[in-house]
């Protein structure tokens, strides 16, 4: 039926009154659809822009996955060809014991190896699947052990060393990968500071787990380093192999913690490694 037809029988002020009330009661039901289709619209854009750097992340994992595969044969099969070469040269300096210049020929191809050796050994860590072996352990003595393992060199390179981690803050973490953490985050410092400055290590408990502070004095970090400080195979310095903070955002990322960096208000930088504590971690999950 005519929707006019409705209002025959009604006087026309009064049919008019209720055909506007009508008509405006439409026009805002209109004016409301047309604001969710926009909101809907820009909710659509904002999903899809989302989805493709999600999709962008994943490539870039599956390449990372795929790399890492290769590395990780790639590395044992060198360490499998340094143990003997490593051995020929040690005879080999034994013969040549009476030459001083075969002699430094030879400390240098050792060195040489020993770099190598290094290299592959990173490799190996990065690549490797190993979950951690939690237990309680004081912090302090990872750290402290660390330093004194590194004296010889800081000494050498003129840098003081500040530890500000209390003795009662203790971390349930594998005592070992966090060792190897703070040894990276150690050298990087040090690589920075080739002419001498301050290594500052402190900790603090945040509630919701620890955070642990390394800040040293260098030249500080660019904004693109800073960015992209994790990555792997991503270095500022000649000949890295970029792995150290990438080695140390995977121990992080295996206790569910994270690693952040940044550069220091007073100069130099400083990397914090997050540790949650098991109360937390039981809670998010």
């Amino acid at each position: 039926m005519d929707l006019l037809a409705d209002y025959a029988d009604t006087p026309l002020p009064a049919a008019n009154a209720e055909l506007e009330t009508v008509l405006a009661a439409w026009h805002q039901a209109t004016i409301r659809l047309e604001r969710t289709h926009e909101v809907l619209r820009e909710e659509v854009h904002r999903l899809t822009d989302e989805l493709e750097v999600k999709n962008r992340e994943l490539a870039r994992k599956n390449r990372l996955a795929d790399l890492g595969q290769m590395a990780s044969h790639v590395a044992h099969e060198v360490r499998n060809h340094l143990v003997p070469v490593t051995l020929y040269l040690s005879l080999l300096r034994r013969r040549v014991s009476e030459d001083s210049g075969a002699v430094d020929i030879a400390d240098k191809i050792a060195a040489a190896f020993t770099a190598l050796d290094a290299m592959v050994h990173d490799l190996l860590n990065f690549t490797s699947d190993q979950e951690p072996h939690r237990s309680r352990f004081p912090l302090v003595r990872a750290v402290e052990d660390v330093c004194a393992s590194l004296e010889p060199q800081l000494d050498a390179q003129s840098i003081g060393v500040a530890v500000d981690v209390p003795d009662d803050q203790w971390v349930c973490a594998d005592e070992s990968m966090v060792r190897r953490g703070v040894l990276n985050l150690v050298l990087n410092a040090l690589d920075a500071m080739p002419e001498g400055g301050s290594l500052v290590v402190t900790a603090s408990d945040t509630g919701e787990g620890v955070e642990l502070e390394i800040a040293d004095t260098g030249p500080g970090l660019s904004e693109e380093a800073r960015r992209r400080a994790c990555e792997p195979f991503f270095s500022t310095k000649q000949g890295g192999t970029g792995l150290g903070l990438a080695i140390v955002h995977r121990i992080a990322e295996v206790h569910g913690g994270s690693v952040s960096v940044a550069n220091c208000p007073e100069g130099g930088a400083a990397v914090t490694l997050r540790f949650p504590s098991p109360t937390f971690m039981e809670a998010a999950a």
